[in-house]
């Protein structure tokens, strides 16, 4: 079970970062201070330590020097983004960001703990690459393997593009739904390159504030703005020579996109408040469940910086579209999340595989490892049932409804009263389709039950689609 080291100095959030590490199936040990760490424990004989960047007396990177290569996460403010820059510098593993969500931090948990026991130790050959192509092993520099889940033909394809596109320094647009895993696309295309060994700095545009954002990205001088007491280095700053992967990109604010450009077009930033610039060497990594196409048409997103981003589009497919693959994908889940709780007797129920292969996922990934994850929690039995994934899902529709799961065009044809051909039709144009041509006649209810889809889905489709419910026609539903 691995060890884990909390250094914080808050009291209310230290003893919630344990007990969320506990319920993990971690070890975990606190302190409020370096000083009490170095007085309570030999700090090297922990497998991760997790510090607050700002604590009494000793900051926490100076845990970096007294742990003696054990990995250290820092965690920081919005606020001191930029200080987590110079951790990065000083050997911290990675940070993360307050407030942060559990998703995040236990995927940033698992993500190090990982890499640590994959990568090997001084004179040891390297792990041989898997030939399966199934990714079931994490992401190591040393081995080359893509590191995701699934066998299906797109994403096979998009296996591809990656070997492919990974050894060069041109600029890509990873593109998807949300949940789907484009940061382990980034990931996987940051560790199989030449920067490898190079720091991969990840930024959620969406997640800082807009006031903040270029400061963030570009640094800035002392006195550029109140309280810029000091120079900061900026975060593109501090992926010179490495990657920088800006997830949601399309959130990024105009001129913070005109600056970007600049680092595009130039290889140089200039610093919030400085007249001079300086060179970086950064390849540029993009995500986005945003079409920047349309934005650029309608003037929210600058076109000359999405044709710059543009050279290497790689789209990941919704979970929904991937087959067979979100069995797989349940099944490794299944595997982590058991074996965090001691149990290998855990499986799914035959209800349960059912429920997993037909339900739209519109949390994709995320919603699939969320539900996992609170199945294996509350089941008290070896086999875990559809209704513990807590998924809204009508189990008792899906033998009439042959065309639940399958391609569109083999879906059209199941449905009686559909007259148009749709061989050529993609899931979502046979969604609305479908939905065009029976919500004259039939409910809400009965039209999701029908799509193998909760109402909620339905709705979230049709604000997507832009169909429109009709207020006539159509049948009262309490």
């Amino acid at each position: 079970m691995p060890h884990i080291l909390i250094v914080e100095d808050e009291t209310i959030i230290r003893s919630a970062l344990r007990r969320l590490l506990e319920r993990n199936q971690y070890q975990v040990s606190e302190a409020g201070s370096v000083q009490e760490a170095q007085e309570r424990f030999s700090i090297p004989t922990f497998d991760l330590i997790v510090s607050d960047l700002r604590l009494p007396g000793a900051p926490g990177t100076e845990l970096i020097k007294l742990g003696q290569g054990t990995p250290v996460l820092i965690m920081t403010s919005y606020a001191s983004l930029r200080s987590a820059v110079d951790s990065m510098k000083m050997g911290a593993v990675d940070y993360i960001a307050k407030p942060f969500d559990h998703d995040e931090m236990l995927q940033a948990v698992a993500r190090i703990l990982r890499d640590r026991q994959s990568a090997p130790a001084a004179g040891e050959a390297a792990p041989a690459k898997s030939a399966n192509g199934s990714g079931k092993s994490a992401i190591d520099n040393s081995n080359g393997e893509i590191g995701i889940i699934g066998s299906c033909p797109p994403m096979q394809d998009l296996y591809g593009k990656i070997r492919k596109v990974a050894p060069t320094d041109s600029n890509v647009l990873i593109q998807g739904e949300s949940g789907t895993g484009k940061e382990l696309v980034a990931r996987a295309l940051h560790n199989l390159s030449k920067r490898a060994k190079a720091p991969m700095i990840s930024v959620n545009c969406a997640a800082i504030p807009e006031s903040l954002i270029e400061s963030e990205l570009f640094g800035h001088e002392k006195g550029a703005f109140t309280g810029a007491s000091a120079g900061r280095a900026g975060l593109v700053e501090a992926a010179d020579g490495g990657t920088l992967f800006l997830d949601e990109i399309g959130e990024l604010p105009l001129e913070a996109q005109a600056r970007l450009l600049r680092v595009l077009q130039e290889g140089e930033i200039r610093r919030v408040g400085s007249v001079q610039s300086q060179k970086v060497d950064v390849r540029l990594i993009a995500a986005t469940h945003r079409d920047l196409k349309s934005l650029a048409k309608i003037g929210q997103f600058r076109e000359d910086l999405y044709y710059r981003l543009h050279v290497i589009a790689l789209k990941l497919p919704a979970l929904r579209e991937r087959g067979a693959d979100v069995n797989e994908i349940a099944n490794a889940f299944l595997a982590r999340q058991s074996a965090r709780i001691n149990r290998t007797d855990l499986k799914f129920a035959a209800d349960a595989e059912q429920a997993i292969r037909h339900y739209s996922w519109p949390g994709n990934v995320r919603e699939l490892e969320n539900a996992v994850e609170r199945a294996v929690i509350l089941s008290e039995s070896p086999e875990i049932s559809a209704d513990l994934l807590g998924i809204d899902i009508e189990l008792g529709d899906l033998e009439d409804d042959e065309f639940i799961g399958l391609p569109a065009q083999t879906a059209g044809n199941a449905s009686n009263s559909s007259h148009e051909p749709t061989e050529d039709l993609s899931l979502e144009d046979y969604f609305q389709h479908f939905v065009l041509e029976h919500q004259d006649h039939m409910t809400e209810t009965e039209l999701a039950r029908k799509l193998g889809v909760s109402r909620k889905c339905l709705w979230e489709r049709r604000q997507r689609l832009g169909i429109p419910r009709r207020k006539t026609g159509v049948a009262s539903e309490s």
